[in-house]
């Protein structure tokens, strides 16, 4: 079937046609008729399927008759990411190319002062975060009074980084007589819950199980060692042995791994570049640019780019971290396969990732194949007790002076969590000559580390804030 059979209008296929793109996908071909018709949907498919365009495509050919008013927002779309909202005005650019729509992006990292010149002039199609809409609303300077179609995108990422309140503030705002089109990748209970009071009688479009992979992507893992220093020569040693590798996004699950790792690979001569939630709005767009025109090959990317980004034609995807919550995974290595192309998604495992990837198994339903020997699962009673951990020339919580210098030596850097330390004073030559003092009972400490009884008394006898010493009888020779 072809989008000439969907409803779409003339313009709408016309540019879908210069756009090179011939057949819907299956969320496309069962949304969009709906939508056209008005209807409330509930749109469940894995990443890479074509969700932006299942409500972008419609929403143009509705938008073609009536016009905007000044601060009154015809259609609404909620992104939970800044770079995910901008991909949303890149879709409408480019397959609204023949119709004369004004597009707002509300997000943070920009000045208000822009974003109210945009909503005087009035916008058929907002484009926004919640946080910010929110402030725009709460400001006077936004009326979602006149909302004809609201879209929900990526709802469960929505729940992930806390927004459902500002969802249902949001919610409370538009008219209760809007359509509403809601999308995600997974359905969680909540997700569930927040779709049923925002859908009327919704069409239910579920092209794929939830929490399922592409088949285009070939899943591996690969064991290393728990050093962050292992795991640093295990990702570049695979980086230079990857197979018809193009380009690759190397997730880590901390903002802070995110900077080391970026640094570690500059270091070893790798032409990456870094985006996570802490850089500003300019330095996280000119690091996608970057990537995706190809100047550089590697993303060293937090999870704020594992949800909907359409960066075509993404070889590989490294899991530098196994990532905390089944559904991101998902997520993550959904950034490759995309649009029919293969690729390839690896994931280096620790001993400590053993919970963590049978988690992903079971929500997938399927093993994910080792590269090489598998990973040997860390014994509980191997832990040493927390009192025991200086064993070895271990500090409380640090790593060991000789087993930091042979990260260092073998590596050429020092391991990620090895912070600064101060100097630490070496023993003196009398302190080695009893060094079974600490460990006896504290039964058979000397005597000298109980209380003093002479003092005892002097405190109980007369309550004198004198030293004991004064209290002490003088004898007085002839």
């Amino acid at each position: 079937m072809s989008f000439s059979h969907l409803g779409l209008s003339d313009k709408v296929i016309a540019a879908v046609d210069s756009a090179g793109y011939k057949t819907p996908t299956p969320v496309q071909d069962q949304a969009i008729p709906h939508v056209l018709a008005r209807r409330d949907v509930l749109g469940i498919a894995q990443t890479g399927t074509g969700k932006t365009a299942a409500f972008v495509l419609p929403m143009l050919t509705m938008l073609e008759k009536g016009r905007a008013r000044a601060r009154m927002p015809r259609t609404l779309i909620l992104e939970p990411t800044r770079e995910l909202a901008a991909q949303v005005v890149e879709q409408f650019e480019k397959y609204g190319k023949n119709h004369k729509l004004s597009v707002a992006l509300i997000i943070g990292g920009v000045s208000f002062g822009d974003q109210d010149a945009k909503l005087v002039r009035g916008v058929d199609v907002l484009i926004a975060t919640p946080g910010r809409l929110l402030d725009h609303s709460e400001r006077g300077r936004l009326l979602l009074s006149g909302v004809e179609l609201l879209v929900i995108d990526e709802a469960d990422r929505m729940l992930d980084m806390g927004f459902i309140p500002d969802i249902e503030r949001i919610g409370k705002l538009v008219p209760f007589t809007r359509q509403t089109l809601f999308f995600t990748a997974t359905m969680p209970p909540e997700i569930q819950r927040i779709a049923d009071n925002f859908l009327h009688n919704p069409v239910r479009v579920e092209v794929s199980k939830p929490a399922t992979a592409a088949t285009t992507i070939t899943q591996l893992q690969v064991a290393t060692g728990r050093d962050p220093a292992d795991k640093r020569e295990t990702l570049r040693n695979l980086i230079r042995s990857a197979d018809d590798f193009k380009n690759a996004i190397v997730f880590c699950n901390r903002k802070r791994e995110v900077a080391l790792l970026h640094r570690s690979l500059q270091r070893h001569k790798f032409n990456a570049v870094a985006l996570h939630g802490d850089l500003d709005q300019s330095a996280r767009t000119a690091a996608l640019d970057a990537f995706r025109t190809g100047e550089a090959k590697l993303l060293i990317a937090s999870d704020v780019a594992a949800r909907g980004l359409d960066i075509p034609a993404v070889s590989h995807i490294f899991n530098f971290d196994v990532p905390h919550h089944p559904d991101d995974y998902i997520h993550r290595i959904g950034r490759t396969g995309r649009a029919g192309l293969t690729g390839i998604a690896i994931t280096i495992v620790t001993p400590a990732d053993g919970k963590s990837v049978a988690a992903i198994e079971r929500l997938t339903g399927q093993p994910i194949p080792w590269m090489g020997e598998p990973a040997a699962s860390e014994p509980r009673e191997s832990r040493p007790p927390q009192g025991e951990r200086s064993h070895g020339g271990r500090g409380r919580g640090g790593r060991g002076r000789g087993e930091r210098s042979h990260g260092e030596r073998n590596h050429g850097e020092r391991p990620a969590h090895a912070e600064a330390q101060p100097h630490r004073r070496q023993p003196q030559p009398h302190q080695d000559k009893e060094p079974a003092r600490a460990a006896k009972p504290r039964s058979e400490q000397p005597r000298l580390q109980q209380p003093r009884p002479r003092r005892e008394h002097a405190e109980e006898s007369d309550g004198s804030h004198l030293p004991a010493f004064l209290l002490r009888p003088v004898t007085l020779k002839a």
